[in-house]
């Protein structure tokens, strides 16, 4: 398999602590308040929760499962201090449509274990949990 190109991006201050971005055709507004657009750490959580959604999704897609939607919810624990990281993590995903829940289970654990980068990139450190719910959607 062919190494994965490396990710390059162009990060532009605009005015107080709001910066312009973008990283081939997608661009994105990271602002220190939230406010103009997603914080870093905002950013970061989303590509978390985004990394394991998107596993989850091809999996269970590919398993041809009666799936019909998926929602996450990040809660983010912060350190008091500088450097105000993560320190504790919780994901949980609403799934709409008729999937067991072991075959949802082994979804994250694949993700968590082997497939989302963005996990892999953080520090291991962290207290993670992630948790499902599975709707019929009726």
């Amino acid at each position: 398999m062919p190494d994965k190109p490396p990710v390059t991006l162009e990060l532009i201050w605009e005015h107080d602590l709001v910066f312009g971005g973008k990283s081939g055709d997608a661009r994105v507004t990271l602002d220190s308040a939230g406010a103009a657009g997603p914080s870093p750490m905002q950013a970061l959580a989303f590509g978390l929760a985004g990394c394991m959604a998107m596993d989850l999704v091809h999996i269970l897609k590919k398993g041809r499962h009666d799936f019909r939607g998926l929602r996450a919810d990040l809660v983010g624990g912060r350190a008091d201090a500088e450097p105000r990281r993560f320190t504790h993590i919780e994901l949980r995903y609403t799934i709409t449509g008729s999937v067991p829940g072991e075959v949802v289970q082994r979804g994250i654990d694949l993700s968590r274990e082997k497939y989302c980068s963005v996990w892999h990139s953080m520090r291991q450190d962290i207290e993670f949990t992630v948790t499902f719910t599975v709707s019929s959607g009726d």
